[in-house]
């Protein structure tokens, strides 16, 4: 598959994902264990089918010790025993957060009192950054067409 845009090389789409990744920084300076946040972008990268963000984060998790068992288990969390409560508070978070044309009503409340009894509201605002941040870079993948496979861990940073 060939990619329709080139987005390292487009002016437009160049300027904006340097300001989306400045922003995506943010979220990992407050406390919030990045296996959290990194497990949280491979569901919702699986929920979007964003085979280059799939690639990446399956493959950062490993690279940074995760388990094949939590990599593989994400898709199927709810029903998987290998997850802490604090993230799975963060991954029903995530996917609410992800699929909100599915639910008229957005997140639903006792979605969102959970994450509350897990993270602070400095946190809370980096979960739903880490949701929206993710979102985007699915959508530049998917509509672009960008080809995956080939990444390496920590090939972008």
């Amino acid at each position: 598959m060939d990619a329709r845009l080139d987005l390292f090389t487009n002016p437009v789409l160049t300027k904006f994902i340097k300001h989306l990744n400045s922003a995506a920084r943010v979220a990992m300076s407050v406390g919030i264990p990045p296996s959290t946040l990194e497990l949280m972008e491979l569901r919702i990268s699986q929920i979007n089918g964003c085979a280059v963000c799939v690639d990446m984060h399956s493959k950062d998790l490993a690279h940074h010790g995760e388990t094949a068992v939590r990599i593989n288990l994400v898709a199927t969390w709810r029903e998987a025993t290998v997850y802490t409560e604090a993230e799975r508070a963060a991954l029903a978070l995530a996917e609410a957060g992800t699929r909100i044309a599915d639910a008229a009503g957005g997140v639903p409340d006792d979605v969102w009192l959970n994450a509350t009894k897990h993270y602070n509201e400095e946190q809370l605002g980096a979960l739903v950054a880490v949701v929206a941040g993710i979102n985007t870079w699915n959508r530049l993948n998917v509509i672009t067409q960008q080809p995956a496979g080939d990444y390496v861990p920590g090939q972008w940073g």
